[in-house]
């Protein structure tokens, strides 16, 4: 293994980690807090949604012979830029994910008092049903197309599969958009857990580099163009995460919050116990 091939290996598993970790603020400061105020529940019910469609978009491209021959048939004979952390990294984001939804959606079983903002907006269910309309229908034509239809210029699995891609991509585009007029109608960010940002920001960073890194590699930069889930999934990620930064630490730094985004229960703990005291 050469040195840019490692660098490229080593870029994967950091990243994975990295997006890894980011999950894991926000529920372990609900249950500190034992609330999930301050936050509503579309960014993790959509989130779950939309790494579902990632896992079986990378399951898909990383296992499937024929849909990797489909690709290779429309990239100059090149292979998916799809590697097993990919893998991992999806299926680890949608468990987490899903459990952080049952803070919101049952409360109870987790301690909680039932807080504002524990039903999906109609935005998101909206998106949500849309999305698999949008599958249902892309199957339905890949099924009316001819048994013997050339997969480079008609529809074929691999369309279904760029769909699924297009869900991700769609949801990373809007998943952020309640919690930032949330935090914007505050003025606060009390409650949203700003690790998770930061997180964010160097698994993106490095999950582009290992793209283009990969890309350059193979000489060809079809392994960017034809894999645009990955590409753009870390600039939109990114351009949220500034405005999630520039509320947390500029705009709204003065909300009374301990700008760790992880000691707010902490300290109200102390305070109450002052009180009692």
């Amino acid at each position: 293994m050469g040195f840019l091939e490692f660098l490229s290996a080593l870029f994967g598993w950091v990243y994975t980690l990295s997006w890894s970790l980011s999950f894991y603020p926000q529920p372990i400061l609900n249950f500190r807090r034992k609330s999930t105020s301050g936050t509503t529940v579309d960014f993790p019910f959509i989130n779950t949604l939309g790494f579902l469609a990632y896992l079986i978009y990378n399951v898909i491209f990383y296992s499937s012979q024929s849909i990797r021959d489909q690709y290779a048939l429309r990239n100059h004979g090149h292979t998916p830029s799809v590697a097993i952390n990919d893998v991992v990294f999806a299926a680890h984001a949608m468990v987490v994910c899903a459990v952080l939804t049952t803070q919101y959606f049952f409360p109870s079983i987790w301690g909680f008092e039932r807080a504002p903002g524990t039903r999906p907006s109609r935005l998101m269910l909206g998106v949500a049903s849309g999305s698999l309309i949008g599958v249902a229908i892309i199957i339905f034509v890949v099924l009316s197309a001819p048994p013997d239809a050339d997969p480079r210029t008609s529809w074929a699995w691999l369309d279904v599969i760029y769909t699924v891609s297009y869900i991700k991509l769609l949801i990373t585009v809007v998943k952020y958009v309640p919690q930032l007029v949330y935090n914007f109608r505050n003025h606060s960010t009390k409650g949203w857990s700003i690790w998770q940002i930061l997180l964010d920001v160097l698994g993106g960073l490095l999950s582009i580099a290992q793209l283009v890194l990969d890309s350059w590699l193979q000489g060809d930069w079809s392994g960017v163009t034809g894999n645009p889930a990955k590409f753009a999934l870390g600039n939109v990620s990114m351009l949220y995460d500034v405005v999630f930064m520039t509320q947390h630490y500029v705009l709204y730094r003065d909300d009374g919050t301990a700008k760790d985004g992880e000691r707010d229960s902490l300290l109200e703990s102390g305070e109450d116990r002052r009180r009692l005291d």
